[in-house]
């Protein structure tokens, strides 16, 4: 996987033994809708900058973003 997500960024699945590229990879034959998200500094689904949490858009465009 070739993307840089936000460190903040969390989703359930990172609490078990994987990777958190591994956490945050596309399922097989695609994603579930249902997966959660939230931001780890605001522990809410909304960033600091009070958009939406999700993998496609916690990412290097929003000001609240770190590697």
């Amino acid at each position: 996987m070739n993307r840089t997500f936000c460190k903040h960024l969390r989703t359930k699945k990172m609490y078990i033994d994987a990777t958190p590229e591994e956490a945050l990879a596309e399922q097989e034959g695609g994603e579930a809708s249902a997966r959660h998200y939230w931001c780890n500094r605001t522990q809410t689904v909304a960033g600091p900058d009070d958009q939406r949490v999700h993998k496609t858009s916690c990412n290097p465009t929003r000001s609240c973003f770190e590697e």
